[in-house]
């Protein structure tokens, strides 16, 4: 058991509130020492003390008659009684029996005769200490010196107090002055602009942001508000802070200030009113934060926002404008073109030789135009028809543009299929017909002849949906020429087979319209491979 352990509760408690007072090895204070010098002269004795006791000794604080000086406790005649609060009145310690044995009655310290204290006892019953009056002569108090004395007990504890008072009072000023420098400190630091008034808006605080805002060095007069038009005047009772103060509180109220010499800031506002003890308004403190970047940039965004409208609008127009273009086309083109062709075949039958060759060319180019025609239509209709969302059956879809692409597979000797069941995605049916189509013909059309043709249509499951597969073994791509090939007119130039370089491009118009990504990679082996992207159909994750 340590020491602290083994010290009685009470004692811990009155040792807490000696301490407390911070009296131990301090001075006395002319005070103290004045009403010690009454108290021997109340007694008619030449000696008096103001004696502490704390855990180990006897702190005489101050003396009258002899030279004070600290003693261990057990030696104290002071500490005999002094925890029971009761006055002591010894006419002769060197008969007493509690006192004849003491240092200060034997002569070790002091030869006591006469003696008597009083206790001194703070209102919670904690005793400190005692005042102390001696002779080196017997001797005896009458009743109204004792009643003197312990008046003067008393004073000495309420002179206690008052140091304790004002030693706590010194610290909370000290700590208030410190909060206040932090507070002061604060508000001068911070980019936002506080300003404070009271009851009667009379301004009480306004800190460097709001001085700087306002282009002020002390507290403005008046102010340069406006509406955040920045051209109507803001009226006085519109202002934030006299809205706080009326109403209660503002929030995000937005104006513009404007300063001398300096660009006019946009700022919001919120505050509210101060409430003081007992529910009593005080006044209303708002805060302004800088908002005229934010709004600036809102404005651009919004400026951004109608242009991109009106962009979208022209595309819009320009799209129908391309829709009707390409319809005039198929009709006003294409079907003289078939003439034409007809014609040029009938007189190749009927001619020999040289004209019959210049017949078939001619024929030729024809054919060439009306392809280069029709694809230019279908690149037309994948960009500007509106997409049809709905559930689109990939497998068959597949078994439809296997049908149409039957002859010319047959042709090439090319064999197209699907290792397992395709799912269903969202998307426009006859978009991603279209799309499934182009992948299917190109890989048929740019075959290796070296070998069999084989094309095969897979789907993978994803995150962002349904990755589709179109892979082939033909003559490949490039991978430096794979990103370019999605761009219009943009032909390899290997020779392998024609073409007008229009069909990835439309492909990647009809995925890039319903939110995929498209892409070209090996197949392993040989080969190309396109991958595309389509969204699942809704609710089928759910499924899963």
């Amino acid at each position: 058991m340590d020491l602290a352990e083994r010290v009685p509760p009470r004692e811990r408690l009155r040792l807490a509130a000696l301490h407390e007072y911070r009296l131990l090895d301090a001075p006395a204070g002319d005070e103290l020492e004045a009403v010690v010098r009454v108290a021997a002269t109340v007694a008619g004795v030449p000696n008096a003390s103001l004696n502490l006791i704390d855990e180990n000794r006897q702190c005489q604080l101050t003396t009258v008659g002899f030279e004070g000086s600290d003693s261990e406790r057990s030696d104290s005649m002071c500490a005999v009684r002094f925890e029971t609060g009761l006055f002591t009145h010894v006419p002769d310690a060197s008969v007493d029996p509690v006192f004849r044995t003491n240092p200060w009655v034997t002569g070790v310290l002091a030869e006591v005769r006469f003696y008597a204290s009083f206790p001194l006892v703070t209102p919670e019953g904690h005793a400190l200490g005692s005042l102390c009056v001696f002779d080196s002569e017997p001797g005896e108090l009458d009743g109204g010196q004792i009643e003197r004395l312990k008046d003067l007990a008393q004073i000495i504890l309420a002179l206690f107090e008052r140091r304790r008072q004002a030693r706590i009072n010194g610290e909370l000023a000290a700590l208030a002055e410190e909060r206040q420098r932090w507070t002061d400190t604060l508000l001068e630091t911070i980019d936002v602009a506080v300003v404070a008034a009271d009851q009667a808006g009379r301004l009480t605080l306004f800190n460097r942001a709001a001085r700087e805002w306002h282009g002020m060095d002390e507290l403005p007069g008046e102010y340069r508000l406006f509406e955040t038009d920045g051209r109507t005047p803001l009226r006085p009772e519109m202002a934030p802070l006299a809205r706080a103060l009326r109403d209660g509180s503002v929030k995000d109220a937005e104006m513009i200030i404007k300063r001398p010499g300096g660009e006019p800031l946009q700022v919001s506002v919120s505050g509210r009113s101060l409430i003081g003890p007992g529910g009593v308004a005080q006044g209303a403190v708002v805060a302004m934060n800088d908002v005229t970047s934010a709004r600036a940039q809102q404005r651009a965004i919004e400026e951004a926002r109608r242009e991109l409208a009106a962009a979208n609008a022209d595309l819009r127009r320009s799209n129908a404008d391309l829709s009707n273009f390409a319809g005039a086309v198929s009709h006003d083109l294409v079907a003289p073109l078939t003439s034409v062709g007809g014609y040029l075949e009938l007189i190749g039958d009927e001619v020999e030789g040289r004209p019959k060759q210049w017949a078939d060319s001619a024929s030729r180019a024809v054919t060439r135009m009306r392809d280069l025609i029709m694809s230019l239509l279908g690149y037309a209709q994948a960009g500007s028809a509106p997409v049809r969302q709905a559930t689109a059956d990939l497998g068959d879809l597949f078994e439809q543009v296997r049908t149409d692409l039957r002859p010319a597979a047959e042709a090439a000797g090319a064999t197209v299929g699907t290792p397992g069941r395709l799912p269903l995605v969202d998307g426009d049916p006859v978009l991603v017909r279209q799309l499934l189509q182009n992948l299917i013909g190109n890989a048929i059309k740019y075959r290796d002849p070296a070998r069999d043709c084989q094309v095969t249509v897979t789907a993978e499951h994803g995150p962002g949906g349904w990755t589709v597969a179109v892979a082939d073994n033909g003559l490949g791509i490039p991978p430096e020429q794979r990103r370019r090939v999605f761009e219009m007119f943009t032909r390899l130039g290997n020779g392998a087979a024609g073409g007008h370089g229009i069909g990835l491009s439309t492909c990647w118009r009809i995925v890039e319209r319903h939110g995929g990504d498209i892409r070209v990679d090996e197949t392993p082996g040989g080969g190309t491979t396109v991958l595309f992207t389509l969204p699942e159909r809704a609710g089928e994750s759910e499924e899963r």
